[in-house]
């Protein structure tokens, strides 16, 4: 990691250092504890343009074959509502989240119920939902 990136905020909300925080994660250093850890640390490979770690932590069942980040795409900050098992002893996991951001100015949210397994690898996306569009 960067002299930079150690003196970085975790983009994922925690105000922990990146190093610290979602860092390892991105790295391979460390894998995610929790379906929620696996979360924060996609959002912040979002945010940081990680394309790579984007797609080794998608499920494989469900996993694109290439993924393109938005370069106009601005995050601004995510918000976890909740979250069903995805601990550290199950083998399925869901996250609730908003996270909001801009394009060309206009301000999204994105609001998301995802839903993860642990693999032999460790913790992975596997898909969402969009509550409002699916009257949950």
């Amino acid at each position: 990691m960067t002299a930079q990136a150690s003196e970085q905020t975790c983009k994922c909300g925690s105000a922990s250092p990146l190093e610290l925080c979602c860092g390892p994660l991105l790295a391979s250093t460390a894998p995610a504890a929790t379906a929620e850890a696996l979360m924060r640390s996609r959002y912040t490979a979002f945010v940081l343009g990680d394309v790579d770690y984007l797609q080794r932590t998608w499920h494989p069942d469900t996993r694109p074959e290439s993924l393109t980040i938005n370069p106009e795409q601005r995050w601004l900050g995510l918000k976890v509502k909740g979250t069903t098992a995805g601990t550290e002893q199950d083998h399925e996991g869901e996250v609730e989240f908003v996270a909001r951001y801009k394009i060309a100015g206009r301000g999204h949210r994105l609001h998301e119920l995802s839903r993860f397994q642990r693999l032999a690898d460790g913790w992975v996306y596997v898909d969402g939902i969009q509550p409002e569009k699916s009257g949950r």
